[in-house]
């Protein structure tokens, strides 16, 4: 997509720059144009959010201005080579995607084996094209109740690069499956979307990366969306990786749909962006579901890291258990808002809610809102959330042992968050995660 940047008109989300949108990427896919014609129309009606939403309770919402962003134009080779070298996180992958400002760079798909078994993977806009029926039946039929209706209209609007993956009943897929989603020219925005469909009894596990190949001061949007429905009996883990620089705004809307019997984590890692609001909305419509909900946030300077869940059980028996831990460096701030909702129907549901704070600054800002919506008598459910410094007994433990105290420091910060980083079972990824949460750190211990 070529837009010129002459005029005020391109530097925003105008009605010249949608019908450019439609005729360069979605001209022969009917349903998509109605969708988003739809989506367009919301978003120029719906305000943005005001300090009396209580969703955005906290909310610096100073930082929320899409005014001054436009859609992203093609990369140029060099930083197509570029992004496409730095999309390294996972070695040897079952498949991968990687999209710079959009814009697909590369794609491995799978081995022939997978094939012959019925699973699907590529880009979503060939999915919708190829698969209407399949992306339809699944696409965009979550509802949004964390806020961001707006930029959720936004993004159906303008999305054209994103992943599609559909796992047949009982395929077990061992290697991990990954997508790279590189922000790359200053003032552009993104829209990264995955789509993951996995079968009863199927078995997959997936990694998304967002980052900006430049570090520096290059304010640029994402507004990012990912859909898992689990069948009966599915095993998805999904792993969600948000590196942005520090002059990014990022929105990250999930939903995560599990039935009977299905198992179904992900693990949120968060590290970029100026402003970075994370919303996970959780539908658990089978008995015997288990969802687990992990988030590791390391936030400096001022970053603003907001945080929405929703849990909702609608199915008896069945457990989801979320824990989200928070570092905060400088005048940095986090926002933790979650709720678990329990229908009269869901019985004996087993359900937790977990935020822990570590306050490594006087001046960050640690803000917590946990609760419970409870219609059913026959529950186990509970919520709770700390925020506290560095123990200096723990400290001192180290210190007695010969362990200089920067160094004892260091282990007790990244100690904190290894409860959630070893729960991922690839060693490549958990490795590289580790050093990613330590270069965030950079020299501030």
């Amino acid at each position: 997509m070529s837009v010129a940047t002459t005029t005020s008109d391109t530097e925003k989300f105008s009605e010249e720059n949608f019908r450019h949108h439609l005729d360069a990427f979605w001209l022969n896919v009917p349903w998509v144009q109605e969708l988003k014609q739809q989506n367009w129309k919301t978003y120029q009606e719906l305000p943005l959010p005001t300090r009396s939403d209580e969703r955005y309770r906290f909310s610096d919402l100073r930082k929320l201005k899409l005014d001054g962003y436009r859609p992203a134009q093609e990369p140029t080779e060099a930083q197509k080579a570029d992004a496409i070298a730095r999309s390294n996180l996972v070695g040897e992958p079952a498949g991968k995607v990687v999209f710079g400002d959009n814009f697909l760079l590369e794609f491995e798909g799978l081995s022939e084996e997978l094939k012959a078994k019925g699973v699907i993977w590529m880009p979503l806009q060939q999915a919708a094209i190829e698969h209407p029926e399949l992306v339809q039946k699944y696409f965009l039929e979550e509802e949004n109740q964390l806020g961001s209706e707006k930029l959720l209209a936004l993004h159906n609007a303008f999305f054209h690069g994103g992943s599609f993956l559909y796992v047949p009943k009982g395929v077990e897929i061992e290697q991990p499956i990954a997508a790279y989603y590189w922000s790359i020219e200053c003032g552009e925005a993104i829209f990264p979307h995955t789509l993951l469909v996995v079968e009863d009894n199927a078995k997959v596990d997936f990694v998304d990366y967002y980052g900006s190949l430049d570090t520096g001061c290059c304010s640029t949007l994402s507004c990012g969306v990912g859909t898992i429905y689990a069948g009966q009996g599915a095993q998805v883990f999904r792993k969600i990786v948000q590196n942005f620089n520090e002059e990014a705004l990022s929105f990250q809307l999930e939903a995560n749909i599990a039935d009977r019997d299905s198992q179904v984590k992900t693990i949120a890692v968060n590290l970029g962006s100026k402003y970075a609001r994370l919303q996970n909305h959780t539908r658990i419509v089978g008995p015997g579901a288990d969802v687990k909900m992990y988030g590791l946030t390391v936030s400096k300077d001022e970053q603003e890291f907001d945080q929405r869940t929703l849990q909702i059980h609608e199915a008896p028996h069945a457990v989801s258990d979320l824990l989200f831990k928070n570092a905060l460096l400088d005048s940095s701030r986090t926002i933790f808002s979650g709720l678990i909702k329990v229908a009269k129907d869901a019985q004996q549901t087993d359900a937790y809610q977990t935020n822990r704070n570590l306050l490594l600054s006087k001046t960050a800002e640690a803000n917590s809102l946990p609760g419970l919506e409870i219609e059913a008598n026959d529950v186990k459910c509970s919520h709770g959330a700390t925020t506290g410094q560095v123990d200096e007994s723990e400290l001192f433990y180290l210190m007695a042992r010969g362990i200089p105290r920067q160094t004892a420091y260091q282990l007790l910060v990244f100690g904190f968050f290894e409860e959630i980083v070893e729960k991922i079972s690839n060693e490549e990824l958990r490795e590289n995660v580790r050093k990613l949460v330590q270069a965030k750190f950079g020299n501030e211990m």
